[in-house]
């Protein structure tokens, strides 16, 4: 089926940071409550027409920072020729190149360096996704951030409201194939409004609760979690005036 117009009603929330009373998270509730999963190997059509075996990791990942390529070849040095298909070529000419300026994982034969291709003894997929599970670790300490925190998208936004206080509004939501910029509308494909791959057998605020703890903090996903189990259940905050 074709993917769904992204502009259709959305329910936010939006609530004080426990940890930081100058932070206000905004949530989208529709796309936390979906039952979107990852379907790669299983229905993935890939991000560019020919090569669904790439997933979205046709382009590569941009690094977020210093620390997140630092950390990224930090792995890469831990992998194994048993993890890594690409391991001699990926330590001999480095894991990095630029692209208008900006640094990310290099590409080799098409993709991400880091992705192992079908036929590969240990299978397709990420190296450094199979090598945080080979070593008990989660996914979101091995990967790029970008890789790990798709298809959430936190993006800021600081204001200042009519008496004059100044917030954070930080909004945690669907990573739509908008969020890639204008190379977004050249996608062959994009899972988050695919129907194909919202099929999960749990919520996706449940499903991604580490990646949401490591994007909010652990106080804000409580209160998260608290609102999306209330918006389940039909009883969603009123108004505290209305009380009276």
């Amino acid at each position: 089926m074709p993917e769904v117009d992204l502009d259709f009603p959305r329910q936010f929330v939006e609530f004080v940071d426990p940890a930081d009373d100058a932070q206000i998270f905004r949530c989208d509730l529709t796309w936390l409550l979906s039952r979107w999963t990852c379907i790669y190997g299983s229905g993935c059509q890939g991000i560019i027409k020919g090569r669904k075996d790439d997933g979205c990791c046709s382009h590569g990942a941009h690094y977020s920072d210093k620390d997140d390529e630092k950390r990224v070849k930090r792995f890469a040095n831990e992998l194994t020729a048993d993890e890594w298909q690409f391991r001699k070529q990926g330590l001999d000419r480095g894991i990095t190149e630029l692209e208008d300026g900006k640094r990310r994982t290099r590409r080799h034969k098409g993709a991400c360096i880091f992705l192992n291709r079908p036929g590969f003894a240990a299978g397709a997929g990420c190296a450094l996704h199979l090598h945080a599970l080979n070593t008990g670790r989660h996914p979101l300490e091995t990967k790029p951030d970008v890789c790990w925190q798709l298809p959430v998208r936190r993006t800021y936004e600081r204001t200042t409201r009519p008496d004059d206080t100044k917030v954070l509004i930080t909004t945690i939501g669907e990573y739509d194939r908008r969020g890639w910029g204008a190379g977004g509308h050249d996608l062959n494909w994009w899972c988050t409004g695919a129907t194909e791959a919202h099929v999960g057998a749990d919520r996706l605020y449940l499903t991604y609760r580490p990646e949401l703890v490591e994007l909010m903090g652990q106080p804000a996903y409580d209160v998260l979690a608290e609102l999306c189990e209330a918006a389940l259940a039909g009883t969603a905050p009123a108004h505290p005036a209305d009380a009276g």
